[in-house]
């Protein structure tokens, strides 16, 4: 079993963390259940994915966990684009 602590990757995944939370924080709280679990389950499932790819034992598996991670960035990117584009609206 690989340690996924050791990886950069994963660590970057973990910064991404931080500042998801960091700015679902400044969300309205009618976006609590909306916006604000969606972006930051998407941002978890990060660095959870690489964790997860680094307990199985097959290169294949280890994969295709890698490339689920590299999906779900598109997912928090998605969700971050959504949050600039109405953050005006929030906060004005």
């Amino acid at each position: 079993m690989r340690d996924f602590r050791k990886l950069d990757i994963w660590n970057n995944g973990i910064e991404i963390v931080k500042q998801i939370y960091i700015i679902s924080e400044k969300l309205p709280a009618v976006e609590k259940f909306g916006l604000k679990s969606q972006i930051t389950r998407a941002a978890i499932s990060i660095p959870s994915n690489i964790a997860e790819g680094c307990s199985r034992n097959s290169e294949l598996e280890f994969k295709r966990f890698f490339r689920d991670s590299y999906w779900v960035t598109f997912r928090s990117r998605n969700a971050v684009n959504y949050y600039n584009r109405i953050k005006i609206d929030f906060f004005d």
